[in-house]
């Protein structure tokens, strides 16, 4: 496994230390199972999509929950009735409980999720708040701009 050293970037840096310490857990979740498959599509400038697949799992058994930076999509899958009496040949299917976590950019929320042909789809939006959107600073001439 490659681990990287920050302590340059904390040298030469100030309040980015949120950034490497996301850094470093996505680095070491790299080695979680792949299951279930999923996309991050750009939809837009400011929209994203997740889109999961999710064969065989009903709505009632997925759950999808943001909390403050991390977007959370679980999968129960329920216990069918006769399920002991299949006999499989082949099971090709996966249809195991998964935890699948998410960090999200700040001021990215989620704003709906739908089920469609076995795939989540998951929509996302950043809404930047008006105090922190880009702003122009009127200049003035004639003025001394700075008084002693």
């Amino acid at each position: 496994m490659r681990t990287v050293d920050y302590s340059p970037f904390y040298r030469a840096t100030v309040g980015f230390d949120r950034v490497f310490d996301l850094l470093d857990s996505v680095a070491s979740q790299s080695g979680a199972n792949g299951y279930p498959p999923y996309n991050i599509e750009k939809a837009g400038d400011n929209a994203y999509r997740i889109v999961m697949a999710v064969a065989g799992f009903a709505e009632a058994e997925l759950n999808v929950t943001q909390k403050e930076n991390e977007l959370l999509v679980t999968g129960q899958a329920a216990p069918s009735e006769g399920q002991d009496e299949k006999q499989y040949l082949y099971r090709g299917i996966a249809g195991r409980n998964f935890d699948r976590r998410f960090q999200l950019a700040d001021h990215v929320k989620v704003t709906g999720a739908k089920l469609a042909n076995g795939l989540l789809t998951i929509e996302l939006q950043r809404e930047i708040p008006e105090e922190k959107k880009p702003r122009a600073i009127p200049v003035q001439a004639g003025q001394a701009a700075l008084t002693h």
